[in-house]
């Protein structure tokens, strides 16, 4: 199946967390828009996610464990795992989780 990124219908999911998602039958992809100083609030769930930074700067905490990404960089997170974030400028990221993150599917 192909999709154009910018033609999946943006969603809010989160106050400054704009993301469009992809699934396949084992995977999520979120393709996210973040507004400078929006806050991740700590959480954990049952998806090993990766998120890699295309543009702006994202501190990210894991495990306490607090690192800045900057464009190019990607992290692993895994199951269960405490993590959060703080976007410092404006960032554009993705996000891969597997299993299928059910509570992004959003019917438009």
């Amino acid at each position: 199946m192909f999709k154009e990124i910018l033609k999946i219908e943006q969603k809010e999911v989160l106050k400054g967390f704009k993301g469009r998602f992809f699934h396949t039958n084992s995977s999520t992809i979120a393709f996210w828009e973040i507004e400078e100083g929006a806050i991740l609030p700590e959480h954990s769930h049952i998806h090993e996610q990766t998120t890699q930074l295309i543009e702006g700067t994202l501190e990210m905490t894991i495990n306490g464990k607090t690192k800045i990404l900057k464009p190019g960089m990607i992290v692993r997170i895994l199951p269960n795992i405490k993590h959060s974030g703080k976007a410092l400028t404006y960032c554009k990221l993705t996000d891969t989780f597997c299993p299928v993150r059910e509570d992004l599917k959003f019917e438009y």
